[in-house]
């Protein structure tokens, strides 16, 4: 069976916010929602639940987003020494 990128749901108190979506792209999380409750046997009740641990799991592994991100903290760390 393939494995999905997203595990289990963590339960961590959310900020809320509010995004809207292309039609597809809710179908979609919708059928992730029902993919990931097969895998899991984890009930997911609202699959808008599934937004911020895809957020997560993407800039995790954007490699781009990594590098920059190392980087940021020196450029500052430079201009506060000069």
């Amino acid at each position: 069976m393939t494995k999905l990128k997203l595990g289990a749901l963590s339960d961590d108190k959310p900020v809320k916010l509010t995004v809207e979506l292309p039609a597809q792209v809710h179908r979609d999380l919708v059928a992730y929602a029902k993919v990931l409750e097969h895998q899991t046997g984890q009930t997911v009740a609202e699959p808008t639940k599934l937004i911020g641990p895809m957020v997560e799991r993407f800039m995790a592994t954007d490699r781009g987003f990594a590098k920059l991100r190392r980087e940021v903290p020196k450029e500052r760390n430079s201009a506060a020494e000069g």
